[in-house]
């Protein structure tokens, strides 16, 4: 895959054009030799793109040059921005020139170079004497959160808040993650009292949350050499707890569960850290700087061997390491039983305004069936015998989920106008936070981030629940992050998750606040909850070549893009990595599969 669309894009006009660009900064230039753009490199900020240019242009004679002119432009494939004729002043050995620019950001400049114009002579000319590229792309990197836009290659994102039906819940999905341990060097299960009371818990977790969405099972090893010299040993771990689950009947269906394995991997290490109180923070912190550095695992290895004290930590931590994990992702049970979903189905096909069911019944029904079509009906039904927001705002939220499934921009625009309409009968009703949250969620999707802001904002106001705050203050700092508040951003993000995404975004508002610790842990979250997922990877890369390490970042970037492919254009055109687009093995990065 990454090979197809490589030619594809490499076969394209303005791909050409793009890498042409680095050619023609490699040129001398008679006159535009000495100019300084700053920032060096072009970045978003706030619905703008500021910098200033100044520099000079040598007389060379009396004559020369003659008449000269310096003009500033912006340039895609398919648009372009003159900035005008910028002002000279001449001085006694050339001329000089100033400016500053604060350009509002349009989406095609992400593939655009800034372009400096020369012109001399008696007569005006179309074609400038010389022109020099001082600039490629913008440096985008807040428009890489999620705010729920669906793209061709990715997952669906879930979007909108249903109103719960009262007796339960909203609903939200509950993870939990159970520990076995083994003995060192072995694969079988030894049914000890803590790991059996591991079984008990799983089974109380799922009768408590009997929608089960996903069960990985990772079996893991610790660094010790009686833990083998290959992952088979955590993979026999994974596969041994795996039948015991399905031995033990807790009907979980086999597409449910994943079974995989980590070796030669610091990742559960440093969560054991993370919760370890035996140390410092000042402690942790010598820790962190070898596992963050994006050195191998045997060269971490060795280097934390020379931390004073790492002998003692690792006979606390390493017996842990001899496990399997068990993280299972489930919702509450809803429902209302067969006679009265009978009754139910009765009743949606008549024309009467009364029912013999209850308000919670009807909710109840509409919030437990999988398909959005019945949802529709039920919800639509709904409001027709209730007066309630409850069946305005869900009916809302499957028009949100509707239209996330289609590409079609006509059918999406309807569906977004309907649920629009729907939230704001809902709120004539009463005001509530859900439907305020829907609404700046639409707003966010449409790209209206200010607007959408201004619901959201609002509808923290109306509500302590703690399920809602978590997905309400989540969308407020993914939009922080595109206003700009990346500090106050870091602060919406102060949960724990299940959702990769969203681990994704609280590392971008860390990483932009220059917070790089913060930001790496949260990126390789992100990782450890979808390795598909890609961005995670892409953000470790940020993290690399930010801190000048260009072959971890190239590395990471090779993750990213064989993880997903909407990365490909913001890894070709992202200045952050011009260094590594102009090194030798920048294609080979691309070639690889």
């Amino acid at each position: 895959m990454p090979a197809r669309l490589f030619s594809i894009l490499k076969n394209s006009l303005f791909f050409i054009l793009f890498l042409g660009s680095w050619v023609s900064n490699a040129q001398g230039f008679r006159y535009i030799e000495n100019v300084q753009l700053t920032p060096e490199k072009l970045a978003y900020f706030r619905d703008s793109i500021r910098f200033s240019i100044e520099g000079t242009i040598p007389i060379e004679s009396m004559v020369l040059p003659r008449n000269p002119k310096v003009t500033l432009m912006f340039k895609s494939s398919s648009q372009e921005m003159d900035l005008g004729e910028l002002e000279l002043t001449k001085n006694l050995s050339n001329y000089s020139y100033a400016a500053e620019f604060n350009l509002p950001f349009r989406s095609w400049m992400q593939e655009g170079f800034l372009e400096l114009r020369f012109f001399q002579g008696k007569k005006e000319t179309v074609e400038p004497f010389e022109r020099r590229i001082i600039a490629r792309g913008i440096i985008l990197t807040p428009f890489l959160v999620k705010v729920g836009k669906a793209s061709p290659n990715e997952p669906i994102p879930d979007v909108g808040l249903i109103i719960p039906a009262g007796v339960v819940d909203q609903g939200a999905d509950q993870s939990k993650t159970f520990l076995f341990q083994f003995d060192p060097g072995s694969s079988n299960y030894r049914a000890t009292t803590a790991n059996e009371k591991q079984f008990e818990l799983i089974r109380e977790f799922v009768t408590e949350n009997p929608d089960v969405k996903s069960v990985k099972i990772t079996g893991i090893q610790s660094p010790e050499s009686a833990e083998g010299k290959s992952s088979k040993l955590g993979m026999d771990r994974a596969l041994a707890i795996q039948k015991l689950i399905q031995e033990k009947g807790f009907l979980l269906r086999d597409s449910l569960l994943e079974v995989n394995s980590r070796w030669n991997d610091w990742f559960d290490f440093r969560l054991l850290l993370r919760d370890f109180g035996g140390i410092s923070t000042s402690a942790k912190d010598q820790y962190y700087d070898v596992l963050m550095n994006g050195d191998n695992f045997l060269t971490q290895k060795e280097k934390l061997r020379g931390i004073r004290g790492f002998d003692q930590l690792a006979r606390q931590l390493f017996p842990k390491l001899r496990a399997a994990k068990v993280e299972v992702i489930a919702k509450p049970g809803l429902g209302i039983g067969l006679v009265k979903m009978n009754t139910l189905q009765k009743e949606l096909q008549g024309n009467s305004s009364n029912s013999s069911l209850d308000f919670t019944d009807w909710a109840l029904a509409a919030e437990s069936t999988p398909r959005l079509e019945e949802k529709a009906q039920l919800y639509s039904k709904m409001t027709e015998l209730f007066r309630s927001p409850l069946p305005y705002n869900n009916l809302a939220v499957v028009r949100m989920q509707q239209a996330q499934r289609t590409f079609d921009t006509d059918e999406k625009e309807n569906l977004w106008a309907e649920a629009e309409w729907l939230l704001q009968q809902a709120l004539r009703i009463e005001e509530n936070p859900y439907s305020l949250h829907n609404l700046g969620q639409i707003l966010a999707l449409r790209g209206f981030y200010w607007d959408a802001y201004k619901y959201l904002s609002n509808a923290s106001v109306l509500t302590r629940n703690p399920d809602f705050l978590k997905r309400n203050e989540a969308l407020r700092g993914a939009l922080d992050i595109l206003r700009g508040d990346y500090k106050l951003a870091t602060l919406r993000f102060d949960f724990d998750y299940t959702d990769p995404t969203l681990y994704f975004n609280k590392g971008l508002a860390h990483f932009l606040a220059n917070e790089y610790a913060k930001a790496s842990l949260a990126f390789e979250e992100s990782v450890f909850l979808s390795r598909e997922f890609g961005y995670g990877y892409y953000g470790l890369a940020l993290l690399a070549v930010n801190s000048g390490q260009l072959e971890v970042a190239t590395i990471q970037l090779q993750k990213a893009i064989e993880a997903n492919e909407e990365l490909y254009k913001w890894m070709l055109f992202d200045p952050s990595f011009e260094e590594i687009r102009n090194s030798e093995n920048f294609f080979e990065v691309l070639r690889k599969d």
